[in-house]
Parts: structure tokens; C-alpha cells; sequence
């Protein structure tokens, strides 16, 4: 497996070679030549492949010079666009694996996301034994986990990396088990999202401006969506959650192209069968909408519940139909993720629940059988489909809706700038 020695040389070479232009007014201009970087950085120059990148995507090239530097940054980016392993290749240059303490924390909102990006950060931390240094600790604080295992691991032997929902990580804060007075690097992966959480969002500006006192401390936003970005970034300054020179990098490429296919009003269940008999799918998501509270109280079942014996019955043995509810718990959840990591042809049939953090990068076809609230879930919806660069596979989706829909979506496609395009059965 590459180390992040590894992975930061073939990077670091790409890009110090490269001239990177102003990003939205920035001065900085230009990426440290190879001659400053250590030369450690050029030894055992080996394949990455094992891990995903061979060659930095567009948010990695154009965001690395910037994290390099030391700088805040706001990473801006679509989902499967390559943002985690950005700031962690950042994060792997800065930490001192011999110190026993917690020098970089990543806060997600989600326990999927935490158990994605402490996949990544493992993968980059398995240093080869010929370099002769200690591995990088890498620990999960994630909702739904052991504390009390965690306690007892976090007083006998910090880790140098933490990765952390808020809820365990205040936790551990206010009982005065975890010290973060070594952190040199904060990062809030999901930041609109937390911030738009009623649940999150105190304990989230208590932990930022805590942080924001401190010396020598670098802080990365990194998010699919910001709607009002500069607005985003005018008020993060304001309130010193980031330094005055923060850097705004944005990737605007909304992929994959989206279709939409029309139907009646009581044909889009037979819609949605024909559609998958015709695209064949090998890995498919089908987003429903969440049950309204009305609709539980009458005592119905969810969409989801409907649909999946819907599938069954049309569609019988084509599939592995597999369900992710709401009020699933951790463990269950993990066992459905996993029997779909094993290379069978699976649908998916959730709410938004997986349009966060849940890690298929297999999946080919995402279908809205019915459409998100509001654009920014559309587009983290879209970015569970064939991720790069894990997967080469071509991807698609497409949204079914009525009529009356038509200006939903279009309003989608104004605030995200993408257009559908429309197919036909």
C-alpha cells in the first residue's frame, strides 16, 4: 500500500511544476518548488494507485499549493471530487507522528462520513517499514461508538489524528478527557450542512471560536454545497473563525449530466420499473421521499416500505433490494452497507439519510423517484454515482417527475447552473 510519503511526492512534483492563477482575488501565485519541500518527500517514489489518485484531480491541484502554505482555505468542491484526500495529504505534511497528541481534528456530521474519511486517513497512514518512522494514529470518535473505549484509549495514548462527530467529540471535551492544545489543523468537512443543523451548530461556534484563539492554527472548510459563498466567507472572517487571507477555492463542475423523465401522475412507479428493466443496472440508488408526520400518525406505511415490495414484486431475483431507514441502528446499517461493498448487483432504496457520507463508489444509476427539498441534497444525491477515481464507469441520473414538477427541477438547475437533459422510455 502507498504511504503518504509516497502519495505527497508524485503530488508535490505535479504540482510544483505547476503556476497556480489568483483564486477569487487571492495574491498567492505560485507553489513551493521542489528544492523547499523535504527531500524525504522524494524517496521511495512508488505507484498510488492502490489508493485512488494517480494524478491530482482539479479541487487537489488547485487547493494543495494553498493548504501548503499554511493558509485557511475553503474547499468548494462536488461530492467525489477528491476534497478529503485534499486536506489530508495537507494534514499528513504538518503532524509529527512521534508526539503523542492530538494535532489534527476533522469534524463530520455524520457517522458514515467519519468512517469514510478514517478509511482514507488509515489508508494514507500505512508508512513502509523501510522509512524506519512510527505510523500516524489515526482515531475514530463517532456517534454510536464505544466511549468508553475510546475514553480509556484517549487518555493512555492520544491520537494524532482525530476524526469526530460533535456529539462524542463535545463529550469528551467537557469531561476533560481529550485536550486539544497541540491541534494545529481544524478541519469541518460538511460545513453547510452542520451549520444548518439546529442540533450542531452551538457546540460547532463554541469549538471554532475556542480554536480561533489559538497561535499558529490552520483551519479548512470543505463542503459540496455553499449557496451565498461570499456572504459564507465575508461572515467566517468577521467572526474570526478564519483568517483575513482565507482562500476560496471553488470547483464547479456538476457531474454527471442529469436527464428527467416525464410522467403521469399515477404512472411513476410503473415508470420506475420500466426504467430500470431498460438501463439494467449493475448498482443503483433509489432516493424516496421521508415520510411525513401526518402519515405516520394516520398509521401508513413509508415510501420506502411501499416501494421496496413494489420492486420485489416486479422485479423478482434481478436485484439484491436493500433498504436504509431512518431509525436503523449503527449496526444494522454497517452490515447493509457491507453485503453491498461485496460486488453484487444491489438496489438502494433510501431517503437522504445516504446522500451524505455513505461511500458506494460502484454505483452506476441514481434514481429520484421523487425529488429532494431543496437543490443542495439534488446535487449530494448526484454525487453517490461511479466516484472518482475509484470507479471508470460511466454514470447517470435521472429524475422522475410530473408535470407539475418541471419548475422544481428547473429551479434546481438555475441555483446549481446545470440543465437536464429529457429522455424518453
Amino acid at each position: 500500500m502507498a504511504s503518504p510519503l509516497q502519495l505527497l511526492t508524485l503530488i508535490f512534483i505535479f504540482i510544483s511544476t505547476t503556476i497556480v492563477t489568483a483564486i477569487d482575488d487571492s495574491s498567492f501565485s505560485m507553489v513551493p518548488s521542489s528544492s523547499s519541500l523535504p527531500s524525504i518527500l522524494f524517496q521511495n517514489h512508488h505507484t498510488v494507485e492502490e489508493v485512488g489518485f494517480v494524478v491530482p484531480t482539479d479541487v487537489q491541484q488547485k487547493a494543495l499549493p494553498i493548504l501548503l502554505s499554511g493558509r485557511d482555505c475553503i474547499l468548494h468542491a462536488q461530492t467525489g471530487s477528491g476534497k478529503t484526500l485534499t486536506y489530508l495529504l495537507s494534514i499528513f505534511l504538518v503532524v509529527n507522528a512521534q508526539r503523542s497528541a492530538v494535532q489534527a481534528l476533522i469534524v463530520v456530521p455524520t457517522r458514515e462520513l467519519g468512517m469514510q474519511v478514517t478509511k482514507v486517513a488509515r489508508m494514507l497512514a500505512a508508512k513502509p517499514t523501510e522509512l524506519g518512522e512510527e505510523a500516524c494514529c489515526v482515531m475514530a470518535l463517532l456517534d454510536g461508538g464505544l466511549l468508553r473505549r475510546h475514553k480509556s484509549w484517549l487518555k493512555a495514548e492520544p491520537p494524532t489524528i482525530l476524526v469526530a462527530t460533535l456529539g462524542s467529540l463535545c463529550q469528551m471535551i467537557d469531561k476533560q478527557i481529550l485536550k486539544l492544545d497541540s491541534m494545529q489543523v481544524l478541519v469541518i468537512d460538511e460545513v453547510e450542512f452542520m451549520f444548518n443543523s439546529s442540533k450542531q451548530v452551538s457546540s460547532l461556534r463554541k469549538l471554532l471560536i475556542s480554536y480561533s484563539l489559538r497561535n499558529n492554527h490552520q483551519t479548512i472548510f470543505a463542503s459540496a454545497s455553499i449557496p451565498q459563498h461570499r456572504r459564507f466567507l465575508s461572515d467566517y472572517i468577521q467572526q474570526k473563525w478564519t483568517k483575513d487571507d482565507v482562500v476560496h477555492v471553488h470547483v464547479n463542475t456538476v457531474e454527471p449530466m442529469p436527464s428527467r423523465l416525464m410522467c403521469g401522475k399515477n404512472e411513476r412507479h410503473q415508470t420506475l420499473v420500466s426504467l430500470l428493466q431498460s438501463d439494467a443496472p449493475h448498482s443503483a440508488i433509489i432516493f424516496v421521499s421521508t415520510q411525513s408526520e401526518k402519515s405516520k400518525k394516520a398509521g401508513h406505511s413509508p415510501p420506502t416500505t411501499l416501494l421496496i415490495e413494489l420492486l420485489k414484486t416486479s422485479l423478482p431475483g434481478c436485484f439484491d433490494i436493500i433498504i436504509l431507514k431512518e431509525d436503523m441502528n449503527f449496526k444494522l446499517r454497517a452490515a447493509s452497507l457491507f453485503e453491498m461493498r461485496k460486488g453484487r448487483s444491489y438496489l438502494l432504496v433510501v431517503t437522504d439519510i445516504a446522500a451524505r457520507g455513505v461511500d458506494l463508489p460502484e454505483t452506476s444509476h441514481i434514481y429520484n423517484f421523487d425529488l429532494p427539498k431543496t437543490a443542495v441534497d439534488y446535487l449530494h444525491r448526484a454525487g453517490r454515482t461511479c466516484r472518482k477515481p475509484f470507479s471508470s464507469n460511466k454514470y447517470y441520473v435521472t429524475s422522475i417527475i410530473t408535470s407539475e414538477e418541471r419548475f422544481v427541477l428547473q429551479i434546481f438547475e438555475n441555483e446549481m447552473m446545470f440543465q437536464c437533459t429529457e429522455v424518453f422510455l
